[in-house]
């Protein structure tokens, strides 16, 4: 599956009784390195793969993902290689609960392959899907990359709107990923210390 993107939906108006969302200074977003079997970062991939494949299948076959199917995949992409040394999985909370992910893979020793940019939808607006891949770019420079690529679906508008707007520019395929349209690339800068 290829990075998620916010799905359509309205926020509701907040009535006199009703909780101020918090400011950013008050939930700022932390983002730090978690295995991708603990038990934020799997209840992370879950949503994140439930939310894309039904919005691959309401699209296409006016259905969502079957439960079977849905435990099936995601116990088959558990993320190992997003692991040391080769891979790294970015945890992002918004106020201290578990809001996103992003994670980077070396493809060959120049080149990282970043994946699972996901913001959980009651979060979304709020910086979080920028700052996890600037993370992941950092993330990606100390496994010794120069070059990120990603691919991602047609459907994904928000997430190609995104990528361009952080400097990925779309090229040729790198892959022959079953479910990819759309391929990326950046080179990434020297990290200023």
């Amino acid at each position: 599956m290829t990075p998620p993107t916010p799905s359509p939906g309205s926020t509701p108006t907040p009535t006199p009784s009703s909780a101020p969302t918090p400011s950013p200074a008050a939930a700022p977003w932390t983002i730090a390195p978690e295995p991708f079997d603990s038990p934020d970062a799997v209840a992370l991939w879950r949503a994140y793969y439930t939310e894309v494949s039904d919005r691959y299948y309401l699209l296409h076959e006016g259905r969502r993902t079957a439960p079977a199917e849905l435990d099936r995949e995601i116990a088959a992409h558990t993320g190992a290689e997003l692991s040391p040394a080769a891979g790294q999985l970015l945890v992002g909370r918004y106020g201290g609960e578990p809001a996103g992910t992003a994670g980077v893979r070396l493809l060959d020793a120049s080149t990282a392959e970043l994946t699972r940019v996901f913001v959980r939808e009651g979060v979304r607006g709020r910086g979080g899907a920028p700052l996890l891949v600037r993370a992941a770019e950092d993330a990606a420079r100390a496994l010794g990359a120069v070059r990120l690529v990603l691919d991602t679906r047609a459907d994904l508008v928000e997430a190609r709107a995104l990528y361009t707007r952080l400097g990925y520019t779309e090229t040729e395929p790198y892959n022959d990923a079953p479910y990819a349209d759309h391929w990326f690339e950046k080179t990434l800068s020297p990290q200023l210390s």
